[in-house]
């Protein structure tokens, strides 16, 4: 399957309480990633809250696309990515 970063601004800042509610939240995104085939692997938050870097396992870029349309979240880049850490030459 192949990896995303989607690249996302929250000009006011991404709030998801550490609460049941945040944690509903979150599956529900989950919950609605699943009927496309998508695969939320887990998000970088900047400092100040107002841009996310989200890795995806998904079909297509037009799947994430879809996935993030029904989530009602914003989507200013899709990139295919690979891993590459310090372990890779072993």
């Amino acid at each position: 399957m192949p990896r995303y970063m989607v690249e996302r601004t929250f000009p006011k800042g991404l709030v998801i309480p550490t609460t049941e509610e945040g944690a509903a939240i979150c599956l529900g995104v989950v919950d609605h990633n699943a009927d496309l085939g998508v695969t939320w692997v887990h998000s970088y938050v900047s400092e100040d809250k107002t841009k996310t870097y989200c890795i995806y396992d998904g079909p297509s870029p037009e799947a994430i696309r879809q996935a993030a349309e029904r989530n009602g979240l914003p989507v200013d880049r899709i990139t295919r990515v690979s891993v590459l850490d310090p372990y890779f030459y072993r």
